[in-house]
């Protein structure tokens, strides 16, 4: 028996997110009453953030295998080939919970976590993106959040030297009480020389490395588990603290490390600090681990072997060393001023033993630390599904030219550049498009290859309909991927949702998982990391479903690439796509009628691929480089936002036998893009895409200082650039400073 001084009651064990049938499961597992620091170890390991009890059994029934695919989940990050003996690699995770607690170092560690999961697999972080979703603009907490993550993800990204370069930021009531902060980090590496958390070999030395351990972010994963209520606010002392510029050093630290072959397995001190990362590498490599915790550097005096296993201290990484390079290595890491410690060794027990000045302070079974952890198969129903809404069933309560300006100038359509211009997206030097088009493009290196970046999801379509929710997320990277000329690999994702127990929750989370996987195989984009947020609700009040999708596609020349702006007058504009006005759960019926209802548009997958394949095949041989994808706001806001882009207008013909002109303008049809071409080429490209299957047509014209959308009088470009660009810097300015859209 371990002496245990604390006594272990179904109160404590409740205060550890565990509830009585799990804790009955750690008893007969462990055939006795756990100590203070076991029963920690099980909590850490058996919540949500970690073991995925909930999801586990969906998650499996997603792709996630290609030719391409080098590593899918399951490890720090999803790896695949570019070519050329590259790889990339990359990864997206949640910060939501501590970004609400504290904005500004929720979002901040947020980024660095992120960064980490990458260069802990060999690979040198190029790009950051993210997707924030925040409450209404009239919460009074809405503006305080805004600022801090806004800061926090700049502070963290530009300190650390990794551009920000894409992402997606939206508003809705159902967030007012829990933000999302979902941070996405890509990486290159060559491809014969990815590292991985698996530890081999017996009696080889355990290496932390990185900064000291501190008291900050202890329960950050249990926190993570949990629902909030009014007192979340008490929750503040688990929300960790980040030190980019001691990440810079443990990234030049580690590379440096892994080029002189003494890094036998590598892990990430995130989620679960200490615990996690020792327990998953001895578990992978069905090794037993033994730690002394007297070893361990810590910035706090008289830590205890509890607070040390849970703490989430920012900057940290668990190695396992070829014993003969220790002292090289060592070396390494003293050169950057970074902690470099033996607190432990592997062995074959296949026990997790943690001793702190000799004594015993756990001694439990590795593999089941995670093998054993409940999986739940929680009842799940789904919703009634809204009926479809005709457009002509609707009165249009604007012209179509007022609601395209009050539209641009809303919250979630209205230009995020106040967001960005904050985040150094130049930094390296290889940034080729920036924020606020389609999709971000990066030069690989020195080029010509590139990488097409991009972070979606339509969490209105979701609530009404998750399967076809779950399928437009999807194509939706997949079409802005293609809109700059990429071809799309890969996907990771965050599947960020209210309480899975309640059965209406989970039923949302299934028929996403169900959208997401049909979507995934049928445009050959497999997901290959990823990260499940639940129990984002606060008194009894759940998110909207958010499965954001990060998607990344690889360009041959990133010189051959296509943006949003118009670039010349005299063009001919050719919508590809189909166009029936569907404007159920559109931002049209939303933000102009104040309804926010009916079924999203339905998605058909053999019509995106075809379309976007097309599309992409024009913009590769050089025959067009204005494209954009058609989504929120439909054809009027897309056309807006590529005039806005190039301060060029266009006129634009009105449809042709359309009952209800602002489902033509305004309705949410998928699977269809933009582009802009010379006449001539134009004609051809319209009998191409005739032959191929491929519905185009010739909307209109490129020119002048104006968008006229039909009979509708003429917009200036400069009025739709007012209502576009001054909503959020003026709602940021204050309530007293903000601009009406």
């Amino acid at each position: 028996m371990i002496p245990n001084a604390v006594a272990i009651t179904p109160e404590l064990v409740a205060e550890h997110g565990l509830k009585p049938d799990e804790y009955q499961r750690i008893l007969d597992l462990i055939g006795r009453v756990p100590t203070l620091t076991e029963l920690g170890i099980f909590s850490a390991m058996w919540n949500e953030h970690c073991s995925y009890k909930s999801s586990r059994l969906h998650l499996k029934t997603l792709p996630t295998s290609a030719p391409w695919v080098i590593q899918g989940p399951g490890e720090n990050a999803g790896v695949i080939d570019i070519g050329d003996g590259m790889a990339c690699v990359f990864k997206m995770e949640s910060h939501n919970h501590p970004s609400y607690i504290e904005p500004y170092q929720g979002a901040t560690t947020g980024v660095g976590g992120i960064l980490r999961d990458v260069f802990t697999m060999g690979a040198r972080p190029i790009a950051a993106l993210n997707a924030l979703r925040f409450g209404s603009p009239d919460h009074p907490k809405t503006r305080h959040l805004v600022a801090g993550v806004v800061a926090g993800i700049g502070g963290y990204g530009n300190s650390f030297g990794v551009p920000t370069v894409g992402g997606q930021t939206g508003f809705h009531t159902r967030y007012d009480g829990n933000i999302l902060v979902n941070a996405m980090a890509v990486g290159i590496a060559k491809a014969d020389e990815i590292f991985y958390a698996k530890a081999t070999g017996v009696g080889n030395p355990i290496v932390y490395l990185g900064s000291k351990t501190g008291r900050d972010g202890i329960h950050g994963a249990s926190m993570a588990s949990a629902a909030f209520d009014d007192k979340s606010e008490e929750k503040r002392p688990t929300v960790q603290v980040g030190d980019p510029f001691a990440e810079k050093l443990l990234l030049e630290a580690c590379l440096e490390l892994m080029q002189t072959g003494s890094v036998i397995a590598i892990q990430d001190m995130g989620a679960a600090g200490l615990t996690c990362s020792a327990v998953e590498m001895g578990a992978k490599g069905d090794l037993g681990v033994e730690l002394h915790l007297e070893n361990v550097p810590c910035r706090e005096e008289g830590m205890s072997a509890y607070e040390m296993m849970l703490s989430e201290s920012q900057e940290r990484m668990l190695m396992v060393l070829d014993p003969a390079k220790e002292k090289q290595a060592e070396a390494i890491f003293r050169k950057w001023g970074l902690d470099f410690a033996v607190i432990g060794y592997t062995t074959d027990t296949l026990r997790f033993v943690v001793k702190h000045h000799g004594e015993v302070m756990a001694d439990l079974p590795i593999k089941e630390l995670g093998d054993e952890a409940p999986i739940y198969d929680r009842p799940h129903i789904q919703n009634e599904f809204p009926p479809a809404i005709p457009a002509e069933s609707v009165k249009a309560p604007l012209s179509t030219a007022e609601a395209l300006v009050k539209l641009v100038g809303s919250p979630d359509l209205c230009s995020k550049r106040w967001i960005w211009e904050q985040y150094d997206h130049l930094i390296l030097g290889n940034t080729v498009q920036k924020p606020g088009g389609d999709a971000a493009v990066v030069r690989v290196l020195d080029g010509p290859k590139g990488l097409a970046m991009t972070c979606d999801v339509t969490p209105r379509y979701c609530e009404a309909d998750p399967v076809e929710g779950g399928k437009q997320a999807v194509a939706e990277a997949w079409r802005n991927i293609t809109a700059v000329g990429g071809l799309p690999l890969a996907v990771t994702d965050n599947l960020n949702f209210g309480n899975p127990e309640r059965p209406h929750v989970m039923g949302q989370f299934v028929g996403c998982i169900r959208g997401i996987g049909e979507a995934c195989r049928a445009l050959d984009f497999p997901i290959v990391s990823g990260n499940v947020s639940l129990y984002n609700e606060t008194n009894g009040v759940g998110i909207l479903p958010t499965p954001s999708i990060g998607g990344v596609g690889i360009l041959d020349d990133v010189k051959v690439h296509a943006s949003l702006a118009f670039k010349a007058a005299g063009e001919a504009v050719i919508l590809v796509g189909e166009t029936k006005g569907h404007i159920g759960q559109s931002v049209w019926l939303r933000d102009v009628c104040g309804r926010e209802e009916g079924a999203p548009p339905p998605v058909d997958l053999a019509v995106e691929k075809r379309n976007g394949d097309f599309v992409r095949a024009l913009i590769k041989a050089r025959r067009v480089t204005t494209v954009h994808d058609l989504s929120d706001g439909g054809l009027a806001v897309g056309l807006a936002e590529m005039a806005m882009a190039g301060r060029i207008g266009a006129k634009i013909a009105a449809p042709a036998g359309a009952s209800a002109a602002h489902g033509y303008w305004f309705g949410e049809d998928q699977a269809r893009y933009l582009l802009a071409a010379a006449p001539a080429e134009a004609e051809r490209i319209v009998a191409e895409a005739k032959a191929a299957g491929v519905p185009a047509v010739v909307i209109g014209t490129t020119g002048g200082d104006a968008l006229t959308l039909g009979d509708e009088a003429p917009i200036s470009i400069e009025k739709l650039r007012r209502a576009h660009e001054d909503w959020l810097p003026g709602y940021m300015a204050g309530p007293d400073a903000v601009v009406a859209a």
